[in-house]
């Protein structure tokens, strides 16, 4: 079972502005985000996802590709250009990444794209009410 990660979709808008940011990095075959330190579990991150953050709720995830040094000290999470749909689940903010196991995980929606189908606003509220 592989490990994944919890990110804030920190100057995104919507899980649409996120999903255009990712898939304008689609030429390139991934995105790339970088971080100071090399996660000390990246080995188990393999074949993990980076899950999205906004509005207090996981909208969504982005399949880890790996991770590779910048040349300046740091590192790049490199992500599959894309972002996949999941059950709203709240989460509240954290500075950086926190390890996601994957039993706690939440599951991909049937189908779209995160934000394809709802406004994220009422995506949380739908789920602060237990119907998502």
């Amino acid at each position: 079972m592989p490990l994944h990660i919890t990110k804030i979709a920190f100057r995104s808008e919507s899980a649409d502005t996120l999903r255009a940011w990712l898939e304008s990095h689609a030429a390139d075959g991934e995105a790339r985000l970088t971080t100071r330190y090399l996660p000390k579990r990246a080995d188990e991150l393999a074949g993990g996802s980076l899950f999205w953050i906004h509005g207090g709720q996981i909208v969504g995830r982005s399949p880890i590709l790996g991770f590779a040094e910048t040349g300046t000290g740091r590192w790049w999470i490199r992500l599959e250009p894309r972002l996949i749909a999941v059950q709203p689940m709240p989460r509240r903010a954290h500075q950086g990444w926190r390890y996601l196991e994957d039993d706690d995980a939440p599951a991909d929606l049937d189908g779209g794209d995160a934000g394809a189908t709802m406004p994220t606003v009422m995506l949380n509220e739908l789920a602060r009410l237990g119907l998502v």
